[in-house]
């Protein structure tokens, strides 16, 4: 009996078979580039199934994706659209644009909806608008932000991000920015944590970092 009340404890009244899933996700724009910035926890329920995930994904050369919500179907979604983005840009002989692959994702998140939970961000470089970020959030709409945030951890940084967020910001600041805002949300939220995962994108290429999680900017 002890042993039912202790596991009742921890399911979050999810129903039979739902697992809790949490996250936190980030991009933002800044001139010639974007930096997309994401924590690294894995979580069913209050047991985290990987302490170091990548949730940050290569799309093509210089489009990748933040994925949030279940596992499977944004691995599922990223794996469709980098199918057809490679297929679209070779017959193009030309890099895909950002927005192509956003409107990709959305139209396999839209079309299914009714059976899959992601929210996705989409960001990186193109030739033709340079450095962009599209939001998917769970209904599947696109919008075009100059920053968005997402996953579990973002309710708890709205007022943050809000308040941070300048225009016209370099690229150190905009790193900073992505740093601070992760580093509070994991505090907060006991679905993020782990390590800080950033993806800076510009037409010079990728380049990747990753901040420990002895490191981070703010800690609880």
């Amino acid at each position: 009996h002890n042993r039912e009340v202790e596991l009742k404890m921890f399911d979050y009244n999810l129903k039979d078979g739902e697992i809790s899933t949490g996250t936190t996700i980030m991009a933002v724009t800044f001139d010639g580039g974007v930096i997309l910035g994401a924590d690294s926890r894995t979580s069913t329920g209050s047991y985290v199934a990987n302490r170091v995930s990548d949730k940050i994904v290569p799309i093509h050369d210089f489009v990748w994706a933040c994925r949030s919500g279940s596992a499977a179907d944004t691995q599922a979604v990223t794996d469709i659209v980098k199918y057809h983005i490679k297929a679209h840009s070779t017959e193009l002989g030309r890099l895909p644009r950002v927005k192509t692959c956003a409107n990709l994702m959305r139209l396999v998140c839209y079309n299914n909806k009714d059976r899959m939970q992601a929210g996705m961000i989409c960001g990186g470089w193109d030739p033709y608008d340079g450095g962009q970020v599209y939001e998917i959030p769970l209904g599947g709409t696109l919008m075009r932000q100059k920053f968005a945030i997402g996953g579990s951890g973002s309710t708890y940084i709205y007022g943050l991000v809000d308040e941070l967020y300048r225009e016209g910001m370099s690229k150190e600041e905009c790193k900073e920015f992505v740093k601070n805002a992760i580093s509070h949300a994991m505090a907060r939220d006991g679905s993020s944590g782990g390590v800080i995962r950033l993806v800076v994108i510009d037409q010079t290429g990728i380049e990747k970092e990753v901040v420990l999680g002895n490191q981070l900017p703010f800690m609880p």
